[in-house]
């Protein structure tokens, strides 16, 4: 994993240095008559802290994706970021350096170091947490929370009463207590006494 790391890292560095380089100084792909003609050496010389400032500064001629920033406001005023496992502060301050608010990050990839319930807030789920965990450990993706209030039973038809929909013989409740929670719930309630 550490060498993976490192040549992402090195990959990212050498992009940025050919986009840095990419350029004459008139900001087109040909540089000017006045340019000296060994600017390559003289990109090899930039110290990286140079090429980490510069690439960390706003650039209008670096074309970025996203929302565009509004100033005095934070990106995460302005765009909806719920479910994205960034922090705040890391997506507002993506926002400052770069002029635009990032896209929001898909929340449903699993973190392969933390688990889905440490990730997504899955209060009223009716899974149990190991379960939830489970699914994203299998798939690689953390699975959408469910909610606990839809009520079981079949949906009921609104121009017929449950109990014209489903058998409810040797159900000791009423028809009308039936009906009355296929009327309320939208959903003909599961027989009972069975």
């Amino acid at each position: 994993m550490r060498a993976r790391k490192i040549s992402m890292l090195t990959l990212a560095a050498v992009a940025a240095t050919l986009s840095l380089t990419a350029c004459g100084p008139d900001g087109t792909g040909n540089a000017s008559s006045s340019a000296p003609s060994s600017s390559s050496s003289a990109a090899a010389s930039t110290s990286p802290d140079a090429a980490t400032t510069d690439a960390g500064s706003k650039s209008e001629s670096t074309p970025a994706s996203g929302t565009p920033a509004k100033d005095g406001v934070s990106c995460t005023d302005q765009v909806d970021y719920a479910g994205d496992p960034r922090s705040n502060a890391t997506i507002n301050s993506i926002g400052d350096k770069t002029g635009h608010c990032p896209d929001p990050q898909n929340s449903g990839t699993a973190k392969p170091d933390k688990s889905c319930t440490d990730q997504i807030n899955y209060a009223g789920d009716p899974r149990s947490n190991a379960t939830i965990n489970s699914i994203g450990e299998e798939t690689g993706e953390c699975p959408d929370p469910q909610k606990a209030d839809t009520p079981k039973g079949t949906p009921a038809d609104p121009d017929k009463s449950c109990t014209d929909q489903v058998d409810y013989a040797g159900d000791p409740r009423s028809n009308a207590v039936i009906n009355s929670i296929g009327d309320k719930t939208g959903y003909c309630p599961p027989v009972e006494g069975q």
